[in-house]
């Protein structure tokens, strides 16, 4: 239990809630790790509180270099950013996509689409779709808080559930458990607790198809409803006094437009993303190589890939792949396929005769700027779940809800505290990290074996998930906002009626389980088919009452056609 009781979640809710009032993320930030500070060194002294925040912000001894990595992938994203919409890349898209994406609904799609792809990295997702279909969006009048929402919503749900850095770390995890019980001889293994937790990781698998339903529909309803009127009928893609995180025309001015071509744009987004998978793969091999040789196991893959049967060398093989994933180092990756993207950026500018070096620099310049203010929340997003963690907001939470669980109940009362943990705290990786190993006890104690652990594990990751989707203090949720330009709290409160829709109807789905013995495989579909009539019923009811159409009543290049200037509110 935390020795500060209930005051340890007073300092995140403070930031959470004065933001979505304000709309002031950094001064809401600020005032909550300030509260922080002075309910852990009981005092109001500044020299005291200022010297417990900068420790905060510096953060654990094997934190900070990941964060600087990310900080340094950002700014670089910026610049590559800069230097394509500079080269004319964003309006050789524009010409493109106006030949091809029709619609509103065939740019949702696509958006959700490349999404589900890039399923190796959180990060790198929420980077490459929001950068690479911004002006197409903007382009057939999609709010920015819509392509935020696809950007944030395909991220962490596709990435928990493809081969990536957080099934590495959920697989770790879940033998961690089992050693600190002392039941690792006789537990099934890692992998197959987390492949049996996939369909009870509902809330990943409903947020995905959440989007699908969305963008296929064309229905929306709360804040998103009105954002998306807004977008169609006037071509403000953001609310007027919006702040946006990242305003790449209004701080890099006119683009270079005597000669757009496509490989301005595609080129580096490509180099970006061949670079970092190249390099995430070659760290994790080499790692694994050395991991395998220290325990004389065998060190090729085709070696350490075993089985009887197709399904033993399918499970083997996967088990390999995602060892590998674990180890590479993707924060590195992410920095050096960013720095490979500005520099084939820069080159692709002087071979085509497009600027000079000195141009070139200048632009990489620009670019760190417009990523400054984003670069700033996401400092004081790691330094609220620093002080979150310092105060034992996460595990006070676990202490509280762990008398009350049952057998039946286990998996909704494990997703309310993952969810509240990861909402106060910021973080998906944490939350998981903090609830895991007691959810995984607990389960195991209810159960007469192992059956409802992989039940609490999904669990774990649905609640974490959507408490990172609801939390204006995430990093993913700062990052979709940055990427995708739109404002992070307007991003955040047009989002929040759609997760809290899924979470919802997993609630629905987990009791459907845990009192009836409805298995997934029912209760998954019957989520979808409950999230589709909801969808349709909202949109149509929170129209009717705002005396707007629930969907566009004419296509969206139909409606940019009749004006061509720049709409207000663009940026």
């Amino acid at each position: 239990m935390s020795e500060f009781g209930v005051l340890s979640i007073a300092p995140p809710l403070l930031a959470i809630v004065l933001a979505v009032a304000t709309r002031r993320p950094m001064l809401s930030l600020f005032l909550g790790i300030w509260s922080g500070a002075v309910i852990y060194t009981e005092s109001l002294g500044i020299a005291q509180t200022f010297d417990w925040i900068v420790a905060a912000i510096i953060g654990p001894q094997d934190v900070p270099g990941f964060h600087a990595q990310i900080l340094v992938f950002t700014l670089l994203l910026g610049s590559g950013v800069a230097l394509i919409w500079r080269l004319g890349g964003a309006i050789a898209v524009r010409q493109w996509a106006m030949d091809r994406l029709e619609s509103q609904r065939t740019v949702g799609v696509t958006t959700w689409l490349l999404g589900i792809a890039m399923f190796f990295d959180d990060y790198a997702n929420t980077a490459i779709v929001g950068s690479t279909m911004r002006e197409i969006s903007d382009e057939l009048r999609v709010s920015r808080e819509k392509l935020a929402y696809i950007v944030d919503s395909t991220a962490a749900p596709v990435a928990t559930l493809g081969i990536s850095s957080w099934v590495a770390f959920q697989l770790s995890l879940i033998s961690s458990a089992y050693e600190d019980m002392g039941v690792a001889s006789e537990a099934p293994t890692a992998f197959a607790t987390f492949f049996g937790s996939i369909p009870y990781n509902t809330y990943a698998i409903l947020a995905i198809v959440m989007v699908g339903i969305v963008v296929y529909t064309g229905r929306d309803y709360g804040e998103m409803l009105d954002a998306e009127h807004r977008a169609r009928t006037t071509g403000a893609v953001n609310r007027e006094g919006a702040q946006p995180l990242q305003k790449v025309e209004e701080d890099l001015g006119k683009p270079i437009d005597d000669r757009p071509m496509l490989r301005t744009f595609f080129a580096p987004v490509v180099v970006l993303v061949a670079v970092t998978l190249g390099s995430a793969f070659w760290t994790g091999y080499q790692t694994w190589v050395s991991n395998q040789a220290e325990a004389g196991a065998p060190t090729s893959i085709g070696a350490a890939i075993e089985g009887d049967g197709a399904v033993d060398v399918l499970f083997s093989t996967l088990q390999v792949l995602i060892d590998i994933v674990g180890e590479a180092a993707f924060a590195s990756a992410l920095t050096w396929g960013s720095f490979a993207m500005v520099v084939s950026a820069i080159a692709i500018g002087l071979a085509y005769g497009l600027f000079d070096i000195g141009d070139g620099v200048d632009t990489v310049i620009d670019g760190f700027g417009i990523m400054l203010t984003a670069v700033t929340i996401l400092v004081l997003a790691w330094t609220i779940s620093s002080v979150a963690e310092t105060l034992g907001t996460g595990q006070y939470v676990a202490n509280i809800a762990e008398p009350y669980l049952s057998s039946e109940l286990l998996p909704v009362l494990i997703l309310f505290v993952s969810a509240f943990v990861a909402f106060t705290m910021g973080s998906s990786w944490a939350t998981m990290g903090l609830v895991t190993p007691i959810a995984i006890r607990v389960a195991y104690e209810f159960g007469t074996g192992f059956e409802l652990v992989p039940v609490a594990v999904g669990a774990v990751f649905s609640g974490a998930i959507f408490g990172d989707h609801a939390s204006p203090i995430s990093d993913t949720t700062v990052l979709s906002a940055t990427f995708s330009g739109a404002d992070l709290i307007d991003h955040v409160r047009t989002q929040l009626p759609y997760a809290l829709t899924v979470f919802l109807v997993v609630v629905l789905c987990y009791l459907l389980n845990g009192y009836l013995g409805v298995p997934p495989i029912v209760f998954l579909p019957l989520g979808v088919l409950l999230l589709v009539g909801l969808v349709v019923g909202l949109s149509r009811f929170d129209a009717d009452r705002k005396g707007v159409e629930p969907t566009p009543t004419e296509p969206a290049a139909d409606l940019a056609d009749r004006d061509t200037d720049s709409p207000e509110g663009t940026s």
